[in-house]
């Protein structure tokens, strides 16, 4: 089973994967951007308030493309439980933000772009803080952590969330860490 982790910067996606490893063991816990050279160059366009926002995005792409072919593919076969925090749902919503100046419909386009090779996931966390806090929490170091951009991020995974009820299971993430891992944990469970 692929489980995912998604919400905007400062949800606490990353506290609840550790929790959620901790409890889980056997489980490949893994994130995008990866932590290999396609990652790299992904976290160096990141920091580049000048990149272009088309290329990052085929920047997200390859390291996604790399990523399920050395980490996910592989988990799932061997029937293993598969964390992640971020995945393609991530790249709807961000470069959806992103792109929304340059492409007429850049989340459709952003799905038709993954359509053809990913595997989608079984289940998301999706981690709900308002943009302000989460804008807070995330310190505003780059372009993507920023409360404005992210309130159109945040807008995005409302309509995933909207279009794939079944698959999304929503936590408010405003409340107390413990309260949000307590809430994540008891999911996974159910889920699995």
């Amino acid at each position: 089973m692929l489980v995912t982790l998604e919400g905007i910067d400062g949800a606490g996606k990353t506290t609840v994967l550790e929790a959620l490893a901790d409890a889980h063991p056997e489980a490949v816990v893994t994130r995008e951007p990866t932590k290999s050279w396609y990652g790299e160059a992904v976290e160096r366009s990141i920091a580049d308030d000048d990149s272009d926002s088309l290329a990052e995005l085929f920047l997200f792409i390859a390291d996604h493309a790399d990523h399920l072919d050395r980490v996910i593919r592989p988990a799932l076969a061997a029937d293993r439980l598969v964390l992640a925090d971020r995945y393609v749902d991530s790249r709807l919503a961000y470069q959806g933000e992103s792109l929304r100046e340059e492409l007429k419909r850049p989340m459709e386009y952003i799905r038709g772009v993954h359509e053809p090779f990913t595997r989608w996931p079984d289940a998301t966390l999706y981690l709900d803080v308002d943009p302000e806090t989460g804008a807070k929490r995330a310190g505003a170091t780059n372009k993507m952590e920023h409360a404005e951009f992210l309130a159109g991020v945040r807008s995005n995974y409302e309509r995933l969330v909207e279009a794939e009820p079944d698959r999304f299971v929503r936590i408010d993430a405003t409340r107390p860490p413990e309260e949000v891992i307590a809430t994540a944990e008891r999911t996974l469970t159910r889920l699995l």
